[in-house]
């Protein structure tokens, strides 16, 4: 299920490799939407890295729900689990092939952390500092399927037109 794509988008789901490709696109598709295109590497590889740990360490299952959100210039990434246990940084051998991922987390975010969940589990989250033109486009995105005239009144001829600032949206699925 994916919530409405304003400024909050939430895809819950079962962390199974296949399925990590997908979010990762529908994450990347998100942030093109929402004019975050220089976030989209550091946020693919750290929803990536932390599907990987939902897959091959949360218990009983492997639900979870991934859900981004940009506020005040940051764009938040978190993962909600159902394990309560708590992630720990790890200092990898060189030869390791595992245990890196909070440490690359950790390098290509602004801020990270983890927190008991409400109901049960936990929610691994990391932060991206937004590129500052981001906050005027979203405040200039058409919002379509609206039944009101809203607090704009009838007249609202000028938003649905093109700017300069606006940057068409690109998106390609492979697979």
């Amino acid at each position: 299920m994916i919530s409405e794509p304003s400024r909050h988008c939430a895809v819950e789901l079962k962390a199974l490799p296949s399925r990590i490709g997908q979010v990762r696109r529908i994450i990347s598709a998100q942030l093109r939407y929402w004019h975050l295109d220089p976030l989209i590497d550091q946020a693919a590889l750290g929803v990536t890295e932390l599907l990987t740990n939902v897959h091959r360490h949360a218990q009983p299952d492997k639900s979870c729900t991934v859900e981004i959100e940009l506020l005040l210039g940051r764009l938040t990434v978190s993962v909600h689990d159902h394990d309560p246990r708590l992630p720990t940084v790890c200092d990898a051998d060189q030869s390791a092939t595992s245990g890196r991922g909070l440490a690359m987390i950790a390098a290509v975010s602004e801020s990270w952390g983890v927190r008991p969940s409400d109901d049960a589990g936990k929610v691994i989250w990391f932060t991206l500092s937004a590129p500052s033109f981001t906050t005027a486009a979203l405040h200039s995105l058409p919002v379509y399927g609206s039944t009101t005239d809203g607090p704009f009144g009838s007249d609202v001829t000028g938003l649905m037109e093109p700017t300069a600032a606006r940057t068409r949206a690109r998106s390609a699925v492979v697979g």
